[in-house]
């Protein structure tokens, strides 16, 4: 069995899931809605431009429409419209025609990052060979098998990750051209691109670091922690909440500096949970196989804090599974069993009270809009305290 590296001793397909009560209800519940017209309008247009450039693509990129509109919790878009809501009314002088039309313009704005989350899970499960996503196989699955079916030539798996790849990085382009059909200014849409051109950098970023310290073995728990900040928190919370606080027009350093605390220390808690839903979530809720970070030898923080903590004997147990794609359930609950005794689990969750203590605080110290920062404060909580 594969040891650890490095050789240290010692959904349902329904947003429901994921609901942290009614605080996060009036937080996302009506802006999910809002979210999921702007995509269902704006996909159907696309498929129609592709339909038009070739019926072949269009029905590929057909199966992007189900995971889009297929589930999703839209945490990203909320936090996104929040953002722009605690800075305030558009820069358009206040008047309330002005005003309703920059904020539907900045709701489509924000849709978009739903896009940029799709091809992120995309990119991400062709990286992990992941088998399924909301509770369905995964694109490059669903297309290696009809390569298959279909009895074409060459290696199933390589059609469907070629395909996958391609579709996610189609989802990069529509997520683009959502923003800059939007309907805002174009010097507010300038404005808020930084935020923008950082979060996907910082994506890639954490993205790369997770496949090398997958692959070298030993990062550690601060460097685990570093890895969940970029991939996860930045384009989670963090960076969500600033481009959509640029959105607005004019945003002050002080709201920026707030935001950059609070999303930074939310973002990285809703990584902390992740982490152990992947080993102790149920896969009817999350959508995803439990026990696919152990069977993978993903360097979570969570799997850092457990070797970082366990007992030799403790050790052994996780070691049998870690790397290991073909542990059995047993084998992988036992490793479930190990990190929990080692201390690891109640460590995680220590972690995760910390950081959202951290950033409520500093959201309650942000001049911004009271409503806008119940909203968030909802969001917070939510993001941490879900099931999937």
């Amino acid at each position: 069995m594969a040891a650890h590296p490095g050789a240290r001793s010692g959904a349902t397909r329904s947003r429901a899931a994921g609901s942290g009560g009614t605080g996060a209800s009036a937080a996302v519940a009506g802006i999910a809605a809002r979210v999921d017209a702007v995509l269902d309008e704006f996909v159907t247009a696309e498929l129609d431009t592709l339909r038009s450039l070739s019926p072949e693509v269009a029905a590929a990129a057909a199966a992007l429409r189900e995971l889009i509109l297929g589930g999703g919790k839209r945490l990203r878009p909320a936090f996104g419209y929040w953002g722009y809501r605690g800075v305030g009314p558009s820069p358009a002088g206040g008047a309330p025609e002005h005003a309703a039309k920059h904020d539907e313009a900045v709701l489509r704005a924000v849709s978009a990052l739903e896009l940029l989350h799709a091809f992120a899970l995309i990119h991400d499960d062709v990286m992990d060979a992941a088998p399924t996503r909301r509770g369905a196989p995964t694109l490059h699955r669903q297309f290696g098998e009809r390569h298959a079916a279909a009895g074409w030539r060459g290696d199933p798996g390589r059609f469907g990750d070629s395909v996958a790849v391609l579709l996610g990085d189609l989802c990069t382009v529509w997520a683009d051209r959502l923003i800059g059909t939007s309907g805002l200014p174009a010097a507010v849409l300038l404005g808020a691109r930084r935020e923008y051109d950082e979060m996907r950098i910082e994506a890639v970023a954490g993205q790369y670091l997770d496949v090398l310290h997958g692959a070298d073995g030993a990062p550690g728990v601060g460097t685990a922690v570093t890895v969940a900040r970029f991939k996860s928190a930045s384009y989670t919370v963090q960076r969500p909440l600033q481009f959509g606080a640029a959105l607005s027009g004019a945003v002050a350093p002080d709201v920026v500096a707030a935001y950059d605390r609070f999303g930074g220390a939310v973002g990285e808690a809703f990584q902390l949970r992740d982490d152990l839903l992947g080993v102790y979530g149920e896969s009817a809720v999350t959508g995803k196989p439990v026990g696919a970070d152990l069977r993978q030898g993903k360097p979570t923080v969570l799997a850092e804090l457990a070797f970082s903590l366990a007992a030799p004997a403790q050790h052994r147990r996780l070691d049998r599974v870690f790397g290991d794609p073909d542990a059995s359930d047993a084998a992988v609950a036992d490793a479930a069993a190990a990190i929990t005794e080692s201390g690891a689990r109640a460590e995680a969750e220590t972690m995760i009270s910390a950081r959202v203590s951290a950033g409520l605080a500093a959201l309650a110290a942000a001049p911004i809009d009271p409503v806008a920062r119940d909203r968030l404060s909802a969001l917070a909580l939510a993001s941490v305290q879900r099931l999937a």
